[in-house]
């Protein structure tokens, strides 16, 4: 089975970074934490849809997008 921290971790940096967006910024727009936006790129962290969703919105794609491995 698929490691969907790892893949969520990955997506949400490189979506991120594509935005030119700097964890501090990504986490005051969404109303999270920046150590827990940390923590959910390094894949330590187990986010609820709820946050998945707020973290799509604001990249500018999906939830399901977050959740799909690379290519």
């Amino acid at each position: 089975m698929a490691d969907y921290a790892k893949i969520l971790a990955g997506n949400v940096k490189a979506a991120r970074k594509a935005l030119d967006l700097s964890q501090e910024a990504l986490a005051l727009e969404t109303e999270i934490d920046r150590t827990y936006i940390s923590g959910i790129e390094r894949g330590k962290r187990n986010p609820s849809l709820t946050l998945i969703v707020r973290l799509a919105r604001r990249l500018r794609t999906t939830p399901a997008k977050l959740l799909t491995p690379p290519d």
